[in-house]
């Protein structure tokens, strides 16, 4: 059994730690950690450290001496979702999966036919803060050691940038002959995976995006939604890459 991950701004720089505020409550209250348990504290960038539990200090406190320190290495290829913005609690759940699947970056999209835009202002600030939110939480629940990033939203026009600055970028779509398990992989740099709006990707949008080199692939006979489309994909492409080894 792998241990709970628990993550703080700064890691330890010597052999004792406190683990206090929201994590140290969650460790000491939920998840009811005792002296002599263990537990890794990471800075969600891939630097990791083993710590026993010496003290439990109230309900938000744990003392801690660190036994083991890592880094664990960037993946390769990096594989980065633009997510379509998708109405409602679906983006958030879009999100989950996807981080929960193994994705290292997320890049929202406003696509043309999205239901919501996001606007510039505190509801669009709000709306990416959940986001990253669900991003931080997921890895946790998954006990990653690097807590993918989520971009501030782009359209179609800087996604296609994207689309030429990464190594490879396939875009889900039912039209596509060619299956995504069929797509020879780069070895390095960004994989950019794209999954469009409830209503769709426009044929202007897909015409834009294959222009700036992207790949237009399926997963397979069946139309999956907006919200989980991302997380079917990065489990084929997670065996593709030998991240599900």
């Amino acid at each position: 059994m792998t241990l709970p991950v628990f993550l703080v701004e700064a890691l330890p720089t010597g052999g004792s730690a406190v683990l206090d505020g929201p994590e140290g409550r969650h460790a000491a209250t939920v998840r009811r950690l005792r002296a002599g348990e263990e537990l890794v504290l990471s800075d969600g960038s891939g630097a990791q450290v083993r710590c026993v539990v010496d003290e439990v200090v109230g309900k938000d406190t744990l003392r801690l001496t660190a036994v083991e320190r890592w880094v664990v290495p960037d993946p390769t290829p990096r594989v980065v979702l633009a997510q379509a913005l998708v109405k409602g609690d679906r983006g958030e759940l879009a999100v989950e999966l996807a981080t929960e699947a193994g994705v290292d970056g997320v890049v929202p999209w406003r696509a043309a036919r999205c239901v919501t835009k996001w606007e510039e202002g505190p509801r669009g600030a709000k709306a990416l803060a959940r986001w990253r939110s669900t991003a931080r939480e997921a890895a946790k629940q998954a006990r990653r050691a690097r807590v993918p990033s989520v971009d501030e939203p782009v359209g179609t026009p800087a996604l296609a940038r994207l689309v030429s600055s990464s190594a490879l970028t396939l875009v889900l779509h039912e039209s596509a002959d060619t299956p995504l398990t069929r797509i020879p992989l780069p070895a390095d740099g960004d994989v950019l995976l794209v999954v469009g709006p409830e209503g769709g990707i426009t044929d202007q949008e897909l015409a834009a995006l294959a222009d700036a080199g992207a790949r237009v692939v399926r997963l397979g006979p069946a139309v999956l939604r907006a919200s989980t489309a991302a997380a079917v994909a990065l489990g084929a492409l997670g065996v593709l890459t030998g991240r599900w080894e």
